[in-house]
């Protein structure tokens, strides 16, 4: 784990800055835990944060943001907190789309979308057509989402396909066009708040060679300087992708 430094370092030169950055927002419970408040609070705090990043990300040129913002285990919580998480969802993309599409942002939902109440499916859906033709930055919203069912469910297209008829060559480029992020580069950079040191079942196809870098900020309390100091630590690495490193 890097311990944030929030000096004045600059933000890395375009060349090297990651272009997908993915974030694991984890924290928002036991944040407000710490302050004796409803752990619903702490969820509410932590879109402030989200907006924050989004907008710093649009700012320094980061195309791509992918968020975990509700993952498959999630629907095991209490009924009452996914029922506060579902709606804070429907809430926050009715009060921040306009904003959000006048930035340029291009919201595209990732997960088992059918999962999601109707009500919240109808926005979300709204959103993704509304900024289809986005540029600035592509924020994909991992909602619904596990990693080992994105491969399972990607598996099921090749199989739908083989049964078809139609001739397929098992390969992992075949297979990455099958995932939810199809399209787009694996994530650069992989960052998670709140302490934690493991993935919890995201993005578990396209992180082969992402760098990690964790943080014990809960996600409420992360800014855009501490998403700033991550991508200094980034810019510092070496990445040979299971090469050696040119002299």
């Amino acid at each position: 784990m890097v311990q944030e430094n929030l000096g004045t370092a600059s933000i890395p030169a375009p060349e090297r800055l990651p272009v997908h950055v993915a974030i694991i927002m984890d924290g928002n419970g036991r944040w407000a835990e710490a302050r004796g408040l409803p752990r619903s609070v702490g969820h509410r705090q932590g879109t402030e944060s989200l907006k924050e990043i989004v907008k710093a990300c649009g700012e320094w040129g980061i195309p791509i943001l992918t968020v975990y913002a509700f993952s498959t285990e999630n629907w095991r919580r209490p009924q009452e907190e996914v029922d506060f998480l579902m709606d804070l969802l429907a809430e926050v993309l009715r009060n921040e789309l306009e904003t959000l599409h006048k930035e340029g942002v291009r919201i595209v939902p990732i997960g088992r979308l059918d999962d999601l109440p109707k009500q919240v499916r109808s926005k979300v859906d709204e959103a993704a057509r509304l900024t289809a033709d986005n540029l600035s930055l592509k924020l994909n919203m991992a909602i619904s989402y596990g990693g080992r069912l994105e491969i399972v469910d990607a598996v099921q297209k090749l199989l739908t396909k083989a049964v078809t008829g139609e001739p397929v060559i098992a390969d992992e480029e075949l297979l990455s066009q099958c995932l939810y992020t199809a399209g787009d580069p694996d994530p650069d950079l992989i960052i998670r708040t709140g302490g934690e040191r493991r993935l919890s079942n995201f993005l578990l196809w396209q992180s082969a060679y992402a760098e990690l870098y964790f943080s014990d900020v809960m996600w409420p309390d992360f800014t855009p300087d501490h998403l700033r100091q991550a991508l200094v630590e980034y810019g510092k690495r070496d990445r040979r992708f299971g090469g050696i490193r040119r002299k």
